[in-house]
């Protein structure tokens, strides 16, 4: 017993001195001894993540409700937006013009239906896009809901380097099709390019590499209809069907009800106040 506590070993003692059953008495040493979680300090169970009961002649474990917090603790860990969360909240989201305020609604009339939907916002650079999106999945992990994170262009660049690697490019691809809920920052962006002729900015279209892996994406959770896909893009729908009529009409039609569009206006852009 040298591995137990002092106070647990106190308890042992005081078995003949109660007039509780030797079970009883096991019980309470086994919940007397703390545990090795960590994260979050627990008062109930000691940081074991179980509690024990006495049913009958058994002692019977069962979790604590600490683990609810905890596996959230760990899907926001999982999900990349442990930084983001903090101040990306609706509490924080601006509403100060209808338009703001409009998004900020449509976003929380996603999250109370949010199962098998999917919320595609699009528009303009720095009017809360990201935010906004951001706002929703902070909701589902503090739920328990898993969400996994994708900012586009860093994944998708290193999924195409594996293309010619079969097993590699599986590996890197099925976490983002099977995940419960999805979130893709800045879905297909691009560097602006310049018309050498006009002097005019134009964005640059996507490559067929880049609509490969938005395919193999979107596809697979288009045909799985219980998963959650939550999209942020400077592109509308109309110009992601322009690019990709397979890949635009999905998101479309998965995400009906649910795609506000912030039109170009570099007044909206907070960023540049």
């Amino acid at each position: 017993m040298s591995h137990i506590p002092e106070n647990v070993k106190k308890k042992y003692q005081s078995m003949e001195k109660s007039s509780k059953s030797p079970i009883e008495h096991e019980c309470e040493v086994m919940n007397s001894i703390p545990g090795k979680l960590t994260g979050y300090d627990c008062k109930e169970c000691l940081n074991r993540g179980n509690k024990y009961f006495v049913a009958g002649d058994y002692i019977v474990s069962r979790e604590c409700d600490c683990m609810k917090i905890r596996r959230c603790q760990r899907n926001i860990e999982k999900s990349g937006l442990k930084e983001l969360l903090n101040r990306c909240t609706f509490e924080n989201f601006r509403t100060n013009e209808p338009w703001q305020k409009a998004l900020k609604e449509k976003a929380l009339q996603f999250l109370a239906e949010y199962k098998s939907k999917w919320f595609y916002v699009s528009g303009q650079v720095g009017g809360g896009k990201t935010h906004i999106c951001t706002a929703i999945s902070g909701k589902l992990l503090k739920s328990g809901i898993p969400v996994r994170y994708m900012l586009w262009r860093n994944e998708s660049t290193k999924i195409k380097s594996v293309v010619n690697d079969k097993d590699e490019y599986e590996r890197l691809l099925n976490p983002l099709r099977t995940t419960p809920v999805l979130y893709i920052d800045d879905f297909l962006k691009t560097n602006d390019e310049v018309d050498i002729r006009t002097g005019e900015r134009y964005k640059k279209s996507p490559t067929s590499a880049d609509l490969s892996v938005a395919w193999a994406i979107i596809n697979y959770r288009y045909i799985n209809s219980n998963l959650t896909t939550i999209i942020s893009s400077e592109r509308s729908i109309d110009d992601v069907i322009d690019c990709d009529e397979a890949v635009g009409s999905r998101i479309r039609e998965r995400s009906k009800g649910y795609c506000p569009y912030i039109s170009i206006d570099k007044s909206k852009n907070y960023r540049l106040r």
